[in-house]
Parts: C-alpha cells; structure tokens; sequence
C-alpha cells in the first residue's frame, strides 16, 4: 500500500475515533420500541429522605393561642424568611452528633434516619402530651430548606448548589449548574448518596428515556454528583469533526516539516 494511503488511513481513523457520537450528546433517547408519540409510563421510585448528622430543619408550630407559642418558632426580626438559608442557620433546628434536635421546653427529640413526616408525627405528639390540648388546633410543618447538593466535573458551573424545592431532578440539578459540555460523558452519571450507615455509588445513563425510571433520577439533600470527562478531552483531539481535523492536520504537518528538516 502506497506511502500516502496509509497516511490517509492513519488520519482518518484518528478523525472517526476522536468525534464525539451525538447519541453520547443527547439526553433521554427513546429505543426502538417507544414512540414520541406514545405516553411513556414513568413509575419512579422516590424513598423518603431520612435525617442524617447536620442536617438543617425549619420547623413551624401554630395554634389558635399564638402567644402559648412563640418561644417556639425563633426568629430574627419577628418573621424568619425561610428562603434566606444564612438566617435559618441561627434560628433554625440542626442535627446533632447524637441525631437529636434540641427544641424549646421540650429538650431533646431523636430525629437521625427519620423522615420528615416521621419527625412532625412525633413532636406533635410531644406538644399534645406535654404542653397542649387537641382543641388548641396544633398544626406543625417540618421541612428543609431545600435541596443542597455538590457538582463537580464536566458542568458549566461545578460547586455547592441549593434548589428551593421538595422534589429536583437529575436533569434540573444539571441544568442548575449551567449544564453539561460537549466534553462530558453523560453516559454515566455518578452519584455519591450519604445514609445513615455511610455512602452508595450510584450510576445513572442520561441519555436513555429509562433514567426517568431510575430510583436515582430524583436527587436527595447531601448528593454528590461527579461527571466525568470523555475520552475525547483527554486526547486532546477535539471534540468535533473541525476541531479533530485542524488538530490531526497540525501534528502531520509538524511532522512533515520535521522530516523534510532531517531528509535535506
């Protein structure tokens, strides 16, 4: 096979190889069995959060007697705007070392691997037992202030991020993080999921329509999510067909110019 045959071949293999396919590029493809058309039945499956060391909770008590308790809903400036998390670090409720959450007059109430349902249930039935009756109309909230998550890797803006909501996707943390470069491999992301007894690494395919199905595709508070780069990048080929050619086309062409310098 003549010289610049295999000249040839060499680049183009090296073209076709460095490209990125744009089924890595594209999120939730359907297969050959769904349709765009079709209704695709989602059934995820979402396990309630359950309380870890540190975690931050808003917890909100109402009666028909607001004065009986106001020593229990701590706030800065009379209202505690839920939304500003630096103002619910003072006057909200944490987590200990020992899983328990120190609440006025009450003292101590173990809340480490509880839901949050599970947690209202419970000083709720403290209040009743100690300090109120059921006609004071009790009504008691617990919640967190959001989602807060870590990104790092392939993403437009990697760091800490919060989410003001009960319920944030996979796809909405991305998207939150200024999104995914051409350059990272959607094809698995990773997710470091804190419980109570230590950590779980989970993978999920984005660019499959099946991870709205995965257990995983709903984030919860404490996730570390990590998207590595493509082979691509650490080539350093490019990433598509003008960026691979411009780059193959300099390396032969220094290493003509070396070879005519060493055959003069």
């Amino acid at each position: 096979m003549p010289k610049n045959a295999l000249y040839l071949l060499a680049l183009l293999t090296l073209f076709m190889g460095s490209c990125v396919p744009i089924k890595r590029l594209t999120y939730l493809q359907e297969n050959e069995a769904q349709k765009s058309e079709d209704l695709v039945a989602l059934t995820p499956s979402i396990p309630p959060y359950r309380l870890q060391i540190n975690d931050l909770l808003s917890i909100r008590i109402k009666a028909l007697d607001q004065e009986q308790i106001g020593f229990f809903n701590p706030t800065s400036n009379e209202v505690l705007n839920a939304t500003e998390e630096g103002d619910l670090y003072f006057n909200g409720f944490v987590v200990d070392i020992h899983g328990n959450i120190r609440i006025p007059v009450i003292g101590e109430l173990p809340v480490l691997g509880k839901t949050l349902e599970e947690v209202r249930e419970d000083l709720e039935q403290r209040l009743l037992q100690d300090l109120f009756k059921q006609e004071s109309n009790l009504f008691v909230t617990v919640k967190m202030p959001g989602i807060r998550f870590i990104i790092t890797g392939e993403v437009g803006s990697p760091g800490s991020q919060i989410i003001y909501r009960d319920q944030v996707t996979l796809i909405e943390a991305i998207a939150a993080s200024g999104d995914i470069p051409v350059t990272g491999d959607r094809t698995d992301i990773r997710i470091i999921r804190q419980y109570p007894l230590g950590q779980k690494i989970h993978r999920v395919d984005l660019t499959q329509l099946d991870a709205m199905n995965s257990p995983y595709y709903y984030i919860q508070p404490n996730d570390l999510i990590i998207v590595n780069p493509l082979p691509q990048k650490a080539w350093g080929f490019g990433t598509v067909g003008l960026q691979t050619f411009t780059t193959i086309l300099s390396v032969f062409t220094a290493i003509g110019a070396v070879t005519l310098l060493l055959t003069r």
